[in-house]
This record gives C-alpha cells, structure tokens and sequence, in this order.
C-alpha cells in the first residue's frame, strides 16, 4: 500500500516547531564623537589661555632682562621671573606683582676703591614702567648681594679671609724680610650703602707701628658699594665661607636702563602692556 505523502516512519524523528521570528540586526555602537568634541573643545579653552599667558611671561621676561642688563652693565643677561598666575592681567594692569632677577658680575667702575658684585639677587615687589619709558619702579624691594673675598681684598689691597667668628674677616700681612702678621676685623653696614672695617686686632706675629698706622689707613675709610639700585639701603653684612653678603631693602626702589636709546626704552617699556 502506496505511503501518504510526507509520512513519517518508524525510525525517523523530528523537532518540534518553533515559530518563525523575523531577524533584527544588531543594534549599532553608540556614537561618541560629540562628546569627544565637547571635551576636546573644553581642554582647548583651558589650555590655550595657559600657553598665552606662558608666551606673554616669557617675552617680558626677556625684555626686563634685556632692560637690566643696560641699566648694571652684566656682561650677561640677568636672570628674570615673573611670579603670580595669570601674568596677562598684570600686564594689562601695567604692574607686576611679583619679580625676581639674579644678576652676575655687576661692575663697580668710577671709584677709588671698586667693589663690584659677584651676584646679587632681587625680589621686587610692585614693578610699574614709568609714562616717559625712562626708568623702573618697585614699590618696595629686596635684595641680597654677594661679594667675593678676592674683589675685597683687591678693593683693601691686602688679602682676607673668613674670620673665626660671625661677623669677621682675616688678612695677611706682609712684611719686609719676609715676616707675616694676620689681623682680624668685624664688618659691619653704615649709612650710604657703605661697608667699614672697625676694630682690627693682631692675631699673630708682631706689628711695627709703621705697619699699625698702615692699617689704621686701609681699614679707616669705608668701601661704597656702588651700582646699587636706587632706594635700596644696606642693612646688614655677614661672613661666609666664600664672602661678604650684604642685606638691602627699601621702598620706591627706582631702576634706571641708561644705555639704551630713548626708541629702545619705549619698545621695551611697552611689553608691560602689549606682551
């Protein structure tokens, strides 16, 4: 007898149906890219007033240097830093808040006696140009300047040194047929920006009177320190290993850029306020 069509048999299985559902893709990946743009844009607006601000401080940092180079005659551009964040509203303003500049080997020509400066180290407090472009003016400064004991004693004309105590130098002196006497003196500040030597003492050897009255002669007379800034006044003076330090601080501290021309001065006064 013919099977029915479709007919299962004995041996044969089946599955149970299933019904049909239609197939949907995948859903597509959530786009991030605004919101990529949206940070990118924001770290752009925080960074670059930043980078600006760095630009301005760096090129009026240059053109301070510059102008105090002229003004003490360094033979190499001071160190310059402007301190305080954001400088661009300082300069707007026409006053920096906060300046430091460390200048090396300043000169001290037109004396008898020179004493130039090893280093001296600024911290200004309120720097405004003048209208005329003519000078610089702190409203209170100050400073520390560091004199080698090779310059004081080409300065004296006799070799010192460190002394035993805080506050004093030795010196050697020579005399004829070879003998030596070491002496000790106290430094100390006196009024006019000037360093004195008192109280001399012999602390070895024996010392004629002529030799006395000599030393009486180089230690009477102040040294004058001299390319100081205007309205810096000595305070103090200490001993180190390697020299003198001598303290400053004043008020309406006033820096003259001579040497350079008046164009000169205007360009580099106006970075004050278009840097």
């Amino acid at each position: 007898m013919p099977q029915p069509p479709y007919a299962y048999g004995d041996g044969d299985t089946y599955q149970s149906y299933e019904p049909y559902e239609p197939y949907e893709p995948p859903a597509p990946p959530r786009r991030r890219r605004p919101v990529f743009i949206a940070v990118a844009a924001l770290l752009t607006l925080a960074v670059v007033p930043v980078v600006v601000d760095r630009v301005a401080t760096a090129r009026v940092e240059a053109r301070t240097a510059k102008a105090f180079q002229q003004g003490m005659d360094t033979p190499e551009r001071p160190e310059v830093h402007v301190r305080g964040f954001p400088v661009l509203t300082q300069l707007a303003s026409g006053t920096l808040r906060h300046v430091d500049i460390t200048a090396h080997d300043i000169p001290a020509d037109g004396s008898a006696r020179p004493l130039p400066l090893s280093e001296l180290d600024l911290r200004l407090n309120g720097l405004r140009k003048s209208d005329n472009g003519q000078e610089a003016r702190a409203s209170s400064a100050e400073a520390t300047a560091h004199l080698s004991y090779t310059d004081v004693s080409d300065a004296l004309g006799i070799e010192v040194s460190q002394g035993t105590r805080p506050g004093q130098v030795g010196a050697r002196v020579l005399l004829p047929f070879g003998d030596e006497v070491t002496v000790t003196t106290t430094v100390s500040a006196v009024s006019g920006n000037r360093i004195r030597f008192r109280n001399f003492q012999v602390t070895g050897g024996v010392l004629p009177t002529a030799g006395k009255a000599l030393l009486d002669k180089v230690f009477e007379k102040p040294i004058q320190l001299r390319n100081i800034p205007e309205g810096l006044q000595l305070r103090s003076v200490t001993t180190t290993a390697h020299g003198l330090s001598a303290r400053f601080s004043g008020e309406s501290v006033t820096f003259h850029p001579d040497g350079a021309s008046k164009t000169d001065l205007s360009q580099d006064n106006s970075s004050y306020r278009n840097a």
